[in-house]
């Protein structure tokens, strides 16, 4: 795809400007796919997608061009705004890794952190990956909920970062429409946990044997959920555009 083209995408109207900030990157998943530039950039015939081996040739030249295509629509953008992008001074680069260093060392992302390594542990410990189980009375299998659990692990705590981190920074809206990006991922962070917990109940319905250890994350879970809507006390309100349009209890 050439510039022309990605002009011409991006002013098709189609899309929801951002919305690929607000997801999750369950692509699988995702209900609004039609709705996102990214998706349908990367979902372009450029190279053979029957092949497995992601270091051919094809691949890489793609890559390259779609770097220099970014590059290039970034300095326009930035000329535009009369953003200098060479004037990142060492002061600066230095507090940013002041802020991403007492980020990481926040109550939530020590949790979100901790979290995961639970998880690895449960896995590691208790349950070959390739146990299969049936529906819990009709609902989700025990290897549908096993995969909710692993997309989300370290997801959550990467969300949890950068909610904090962007939270650190003074947060100017660029828009009465689009919410600082610190609501936005601790938003998504939330909904991971909720899924989370959701499949973890599920997982404790097929493993009865395995419940206090099960019981264990989920309290972690809910301690997690506590602490991030006690700092992002407005995340839960905020509507995503695109995705909480969607009623998910339809049938």
């Amino acid at each position: 795809m050439d510039k022309d083209g990605l002009t011409k995408l991006t002013a098709s109207g189609r899309f929801i400007p951002g919305i690929d900030n607000s997801c999750d990157r369950w692509r699988e998943r995702c209900p609004v796919t039609s709705r996102c530039l990214t998706f349908a950039m990367s979902n372009e015939p450029c190279v053979d997608r029957d092949s497995s081996d992601l270091q051919n040739t094809a691949f890489w030249r793609h890559l390259t061009e779609s770097l220099q295509l970014a590059a290039d629509l970034l300095r326009e953008r930035a000329a535009e705004l009369g953003v200098d992008l060479d004037s990142v001074t060492c002061e600066e680069l230095a507090e940013e890794e002041k802020r991403t260093e007492e980020a990481r060392n926040h109550e939530c992302s020590l949790l979100a952190k901790r979290y995961a390594e639970m998880v690895a542990e449960w896995f590691d410990g208790r349950m070959a990956e390739g146990e299969s189980a049936g529906r819990a009375g009709g609902g989700l299998s025990l290897q549908e909920a096993r995969e909710v659990i692993r997309w989300y692990q370290h997801q959550i705590y990467i969300k949890i970062l950068r909610a904090i981190r962007s939270d650190s920074e003074d947060q100017t809206e660029i828009a009465d429409e689009i919410p600082a990006d610190s609501s936005v991922q601790a938003k998504v962070a939330l909904i991971g946990i909720d899924r989370s917990i959701a499949a973890w109940g599920v997982t404790r319905k097929h493993l009865r044997d395995q419940d206090d250890g099960i019981l264990d994350l989920m309290v972690h879970l809910d301690r997690l959920r506590g602490a991030v809507e006690g700092v992002f006390p407005h995340a839960r309100s905020l509507v995503r555009p695109g995705f909480e349009e969607i009623d998910l209890t339809s049938s």
